[in-house]
C-alpha cells in the first residue's frame, strides 16, 4: 500500500474541481460478435473518454493540477514534457487560467497531437525520442525560466484527476465487476484503480500495453520498476503508451490496488481499434483501443466476470492512419 494513497475525498474533490473543464463521459456498450451481445450473460461498456475536449483522459489530471496553482505560480507559466494527450490537456487547462504553456516533445509526437497543442496556444519545444531527453529539457528550462512542473503521471494531483475516471465508472456502473485501462506511466491506471478498489474492493482491475513497450508488465511481474530504452517502446503503434517506466508514485499505487497487467500485440491492437469502430462508432487511437483488445483476445487471462469497463483513453488518432487501420492497407 502506497504511504498515503490518493484518497476517496481526494477524488471526489478533484471531480468537483475540474467540472467546468473536464466531460463525465459516457459509458457506450458494446456488442462484439463472440464476447458480448446476444446468447450471452456478459456486458461489456466503454468508458469513451475519446469524447473529452482535447480528445483523451489526460484533460481530468492536467486542469486538477493547474486549478490548484497560486497566482504567482500561474504568472511564471507552466511546463511539461509529453508525447501529445497531455501536452493538449496542460495547454487547454493553462489556457483556462491565463497560464502560459510550455511543452517539450518528442520529435515522433504524431502531426495532430502536435498541431492540436499549438492550436491551443501552447509553446513546443523539440527534443529526441528518449523519455529522459524530455525530462531533462523540461528541467533545464525550469531552472532558466522558472515553469512550474505539471507532470504527466508521477503525481498526487495528476493520480487524483485521473481517478474521477474510475470514480465515474462505479457511479454509472456499481455492479460493474472487472475494469480494464491502459497503462504507461500509470497515472491512468493508478487512478482508475484507486477510485474503483476503495469504493468497490471486489471489483477486478487490469492494466494492458502494447507487448512492444512491456515494462509495467515486467514491473509489476518482478515487483520492481523496470526501464525500457526508448529504441524498444518506441517501436509500438500505440504513441501514447511508449513511456519508459511507470512512474514511483503510480506504481505503488498499481501494487496496492491493481489485479494484473496484461500484454497486447501490434495486430491486436489494429483489430481493436476496428472492432470498437464497428461496434460504437467510437474513433480510438491505438493506445486507446489495447483495453478492448485485452477483452477481445485475452479472455484467459481476465478472471470470470458478468459485466466489464474497458477505458478508452484517447482518439487523437491521425485521419490517414485511421484509414489504413480500418481498411487493412
Amino acid at each position: 500500500m502506497p504511504e498515503q494513497p490518493v484518497s476517496i475525498a481526494e477524488i471526489r474533490a478533484a471531480a468537483a474541481r475540474i467540472a467546468n473543464i473536464a466531460f463525465k463521459t459516457p459509458l457506450v456498450r458494446a456488442q462484439f460478435p463472440g464476447l458480448s451481445g446476444y446468447g450471452t450473460s456478459k456486458e461489456i461498456y466503454l468508458k469513451a473518454e475519446s469524447l473529452q475536449p482535447i480528445g483523451a483522459f489526460k484533460i481530468r489530471g492536467a486542469a486538477n493540477k493547474i486549478l490548484q496553482l497560486a497566482p504567482a505560480e500561474i504568472a511564471l507559466g507552466v511546463i511539461t514534457y509529453s508525447s501529445g494527450n497531455h501536452a493538449q490537456g496542460v495547454a487547454y487547462a493553462a489556457r483556462e487560467v491565463g497560464a502560459k504553456a510550455v511543452i517539450v516533445m518528442p520529435s515522433n509526437a504524431p502531426a495532430i497531437k502536435r498541431a492540436a497543442t499549438l492550436a491551443l496556444g501552447a509553446q513546443v519545444v523539440d527534443v529526441g525520442l528518449a523519455s529522459s531527453e524530455r525530462l531533462a529539457k523540461s528541467d533545464a528550462l525550469v531552472r532558466e525560466h522558472g515553469y512550474i512542473v505539471i507532470p504527466p503521471y508521477d503525481d498526487e494531483q495528476i493520480i487524483a484527476g485521473q481517478a474521477t475516471c474510475g470514480l465515474e465508472i462505479v457511479e454509472a456502473m456499481p455492479d460493474v465487476d472487472l475494469v480494464l485501462a491502459p497503462v504507461s506511466g500509470g497515472g491512468l491506471l493508478s487512478g482508475v484503480a484507486a477510485a474503483v478498489k476503495q469504493l468497490r474492493p471486489r471489483t477486478k482491475v487490469f492494466g494492458v500495453e502494447p507487448e512492444l513497450a512491456g515494462d509495467t508488465a515486467e514491473s509489476f511481474r518482478t515487483g520492481s520498476i523496470v526501464t525500457w530504452g526508448a529504441e524498444l517502446t518506441s517501436r509500438t503503434i500505440a504513441d501514447g503508451l511508449r513511456t519508459q517506466s511507470v512512474g514511483q508514485r503510480n506504481f505503488a499505487h498499481i501494487q496496492a490496488f491493481v489485479d494484473g497487467i496484461i500484454t497486447v500485440t501490434e495486430a491486436e491492437i489494429r483489430a481493436a481499434m476496428r472492432a470498437i469502430v464497428a461496434a460504437t462508432r467510437l474513433v480510438p487511437e491505438p493506445s486507446g483501443a489495447v483495453a478492448t483488445a485485452a477483452l477481445l483476445f485475452h479472455a484467459a487471462e481476465l478472471p470470470p466476470y458478468t459485466t466489464a469497463v474497458a477505458v478508452v483513453s484517447g482518439g487523437n488518432v491521425d485521419p490517414a492512419q485511421l484509414a489504413q487501420i480500418l481498411t487493412g492497407f
